[in-house]
C-alpha cells in the first residue's frame, strides 16, 4: 500500500506539471521529426571544380556521381578555401593535377577515388601519367577523430555549460538566493553579468583545458593558433552560458532544466558541418550557434586560418551572447516583486 501511495503521489504531481508532460511527450517527437527531415534531405555530393580536362573526363565524373563544374583557376581555389567544393582537377599532357581539401578524410578519401575511376578508363597507367596530388588543407594520413574533433571541442564545450549552468540558475530560483537578490537594490543586469563572470571564471578554465588536451594530448591536426582556439572555444563557453541561463528562467524544476537538452543542445550537433545538409536547412542553420563555433574551429584547426578570417564567426557568438543576457535581465523582472 505504501508503494502504490507514492506512486499515485508521483503520477499526481506529473499531472500537475503540463510542461514536464508536455516535454516528455513532444520532445522525442520533435528529435526524431528533426532527424529525419536533416537526414532524409542530405545532400551527399561530391562536388569537384574542374579547370582544364577533356570532356569525356566530366562525363564519367557525372557517371561516378560527382557533382562536377568547370571553374577558372582562381574561382576553384576559391571554392575549395570556402569548402563549396573538396578538390580542385586539371588535366595536362594527359597528366591529372589536384588540389584536395583533406580537412574531412572520408570525402577526401571518396573524391580521389572518383577522380581516378573517371580518368582510368582514356588514360594508360603509366608512371610518368600518376596523378599528383597535393593536400591544400589537412593531409592524407587524418583519421576520422581528425576530421570531427574542432566540431566535437565546440559541441563538448556548449553541452555541458548550457547543462551546469542552466541547473545552477535554476537551484538559485527554487532555493530562494535569486529572489532574496531582488530584493535588494542591485539592478537585473548586475546580476546577469555577476553570475555570467563568476561562472566565466570557471568555463575559462574548462575551455583552456579542452583545447589543450586535444591538440596536445589527442594529438590530432592544428594547422593554425591555438589561442585563436582558446578564444572560439571561450565564447562558445559564454554563449552556453548565457543561453544556459536565460532557459532556466523558463523552467520550474531540473528535470525541465533537463528536458530542454534534446530540444536546445543535441539538435545543435546537426548544424555543425558534420552531415551535408540541403539549402533549406543550411539556411536554417544560421540561426544555430554551433553552427558559427564549428565553422570558426575548423577554419583554424585544418585550414590555418588567422583572426579576420573568422571575425564574422567569432562576432556572432559575442553578440549572440550579449543578446541572450538582455533577454534574461528582462525576464527576471518577473521575479522581482518589489
Amino acid at each position: 500500500m505504501k508503494v502504490r501511495a507514492l506512486a499515485v503521489r508521483i503520477l499526481k504531481q506529473l499531472k500537475n506539471d503540463k510542461r514536464a508532460l508536455a516535454l516528455i511527450c513532444f520532445a522525442p517527437i520533435l528529435l526524431l521529426s528533426l532527424l529525419y527531415l536533416i537526414l532524409s534531405s542530405s545532400n551527399s555530393d561530391i562536388r569537384i571544380g574542374v579547370v582544364n580536362a577533356p570532356e569525356r573526363f566530366m562525363e564519367n565524373l557525372y557517371d561516378n556521381n560527382a557533382d562536377a563544374s568547370r571553374m577558372s583557376e582562381g574561382e576553384a581555389f576559391s571554392a575549395l578555401e570556402k569548402g563549396e567544393i573538396i578538390a580542385v582537377v586539371t588535366i595536362e599532357s594527359g597528366k591529372a593535377y589536384v588540389w584536395i581539401d583533406g580537412s574531412n578524410a572520408s570525402k577526401a578519401s571518396a573524391a580521389l577515388k572518383v577522380i581516378e575511376s573517371s580518368k582510368a578508363p582514356f588514360m594508360p597507367p603509366r608512371p610518368d601519367l600518376v596523378t599528383e596530388t597535393v593536400y591544400k588543407y589537412g593531409s592524407g594520413d587524418l583519421t576520422l577523430f581528425d576530421t570531427f574533433s574542432a566540431t566535437l571541442i565546440g559541441f563538448l564545450t556548449f553541452f555541458f555549460v548550457f547543462l551546469l549552468s542552466g541547473i545552477f540558475f535554476l537551484k538559485e530560483r527554487t532555493q530562494g538566493t535569486l529572489e532574496k537578490l531582488l530584493s535588494t537594490p542591485i539592478k537585473r543586469w548586475e546580476i546577469v553579468m555577476g553570475y555570467v563572470l563568476g561562472f566565466g571564471a570557471v568555463t575559462l578554465v574548462q575551455s583552456v583545458i579542452i583545447a589543450a588536451y586535444v591538440v596536445y594530448v589527442l594529438n590530432v591536426m592544428l594547422a593554425g593558433s591555438l589561442w585563436l582556439v582558446f578564444l572560439v572555444t571561450l565564447l562558445t563557453a559564454f554563449n552556453a552560458l548565457s543561453l544556459g541561463f536565460l532557459l532556466s528562467t523558463l523552467a520550474a524544476s531540473e528535470f525541465q532544466m533537463m528536458q530542454f537538452i534534446p530540444i536546445v543542445a543535441v539538435p545543435q550537433v546537426f548544424f555543425t558541418g558534420m552531415f551535408d545538409l540541403s539549402p533549406i536547412w543550411k539556411i536554417v542553420g544560421y540561426i544555430i550557434p554551433m553552427r558559427y563555433t564549428a565553422d570558426a574551429l575548423n577554419h583554424v584547426m585544418m585550414k590555418g586560418h588567422g583572426f579576420f578570417y573568422i571575425l564574422p564567426d567569432v562576432s556572432v557568438l559575442f553578440f549572440g551572447s550579449v543578446m541572450f543576457m538582455l533577454i534574461n535581465t528582462r525576464m527576471l523582472k518577473k521575479y522581482r516583486n518589489i
